[in-house]
């Protein structure tokens, strides 16, 4: 992989301007770079462009705002700010669009970074696995603490010890299941979304290198859809983690909170 990829000018800029304050922000604490070595890795410097890119956007989409006259991509927003709310509603419930902030930050992010990789010049940053597991871990973290503070500390670890309705016999069984089954999500969310990118990037790198310009077309037409499909599948297991973690069940009739069902189980995505 590493003979494929040639180094990218936006990232020997960003090491240029920024890695000797990162060389000496690290020195204290013993990490020391090697002479004309690498400072800022490429993910970490894809990450910070979407970050730019979207503060900026952000800003300017702000100025902008109107209420009588929206324009063509405040509209677009709003569309995919409603389809976002009404997915939280059917996973999570009336509480459900309280965590559009997460949902959509993650959502965008992973989106932008995909298409990144379809750019000269750029690389997907979710294509490498620090990047997604990172993604992972924030959503770990983020849905455990939303569940200890809408269930408390006794509900939630209570909903790790037994399902609702079943004896307390099963504790023994159920606890050490549950426990690895939520760790498994970290593994899951990463690996899935790093593979699929790392995957798409490498043979688009292999085709372009034998045929170069004509040939990786097709395949980098199948990865916008793939881009799309990745940060949606992404999307809706943070949705369906956090139902699963903020919805109370009351008794053995399997009722929540919002008078609902069961969260949906975990699909199978690619």
């Amino acid at each position: 992989m590493e003979k494929l990829e040639h180094p990218l000018w936006i990232v020997h800029v960003f090491n240029v301007l920024l890695g000797p304050l990162a060389a000496a922000a690290l020195r204290p604490f013993g990490v020391v770079f090697k002479p004309g070595q690498e400072v800022i890795p490429p993910f970490i410097v894809m990450s910070l462009l979407i970050l730019i890119g979207l503060s900026a956007l952000c800003l300017f989409i702000r100025s902008r705002l109107s209420v009588e006259n929206p324009g063509k991509l405040q509209l677009a927003l709003e569309e995919t700010v409603s389809a976002l709310n009404g997915m939280l509603d059917d996973y999570v419930g009336p509480k459900g669009r309280n965590y559009l902030t997460l949902v959509g930050t993650m959502f965008i992010f992973i989106l932008i970074g995909n298409l990144m990789g379809l750019v000269p010049g750029l690389m997907a940053p979710t294509s490498n696995i620090n990047v997604t597991l990172g993604c992972a871990l924030t959503v770990f973290v983020y849905y455990q603490f939303h569940g200890f503070k809408e269930q408390g500390l006794v509900g939630y670890v209570k909903h790790f010890l037994v399902p609702a309705g079943a004896p307390m016999w099963i504790a023994p069984i159920y606890f050490p299941i549950e426990v690895i089954s939520h760790l498994s999500r970290v593994l899951s969310l990463s690996v899935r979304l790093f593979g699929n990118m790392f995957g798409e990037d490498l043979v688009i790198l292999i085709i372009a290198s034998i045929v170069p310009f004509v040939a990786p077309l097709p395949m980098m037409f199948l990865g916008l859809i793939t881009s799309a499909l990745q940060a949606f599948i992404f999307a809706m297991l943070t949705m369906i983690y956090l139902a699963g973690a903020v919805v109370v069940d009351h008794g053995p009739d399997g009722h929540d909170a919002h008078g609902d069902g069961h969260p949906a189980a975990e699909p199978q995505a690619a």
